[in-house]
């Protein structure tokens, strides 16, 4: 396993810790990260409950392309507050598919990517 298995597990706990006391409310406002405009639609931002599902998604997408699986749509539940339990879930997923280290590379990327997108 990757030295830097220990620092994406890190990073994610750390994450999770910083949004579990979050309300719907508070997952539901808008993000930094804005859909772009298209001639029928002005700009919009996506929520940070919308960001937080596409981190979810990727860990499980590189967690299926670790097992050799094909990729598979992670639900988006009716209720936000489940998202932190849903991280956890596909990044153990990712960690007992023992990634190369390009895979926990492009998993802390999208760790990355999602902080900056809910805090700016």
């Amino acid at each position: 396993m990757p030295d830097d298995i220990d620092d994406l597990i890190v990073a994610v706990e750390r994450l999770i810790n910083q949004v579990l006391h979050w309300t719907p409310s508070r997952w539901g406002a808008a993000s930094s990260v804005s859909e772009p405009a298209t001639p029928n639609r002005a700009s919009e931002h996506r929520s940070r409950g919308d960001v937080f599902h596409a981190l979810v998604q990727r860990i499980a997408d590189l967690a299926a392309t670790a097992e050799g699986e094909p990729r598979r749509a992670v639900p988006r539940l009716d209720n936000d507050l489940a998202l932190p339990d849903q991280l956890l879930v596909v990044t153990q997923d990712l960690i007992r598919a023992k990634p190369d280290a390009e895979t926990v590379t492009a998993a802390m990327a999208a760790v990355r990517e999602a902080r900056t997108a809910l805090w700016g």
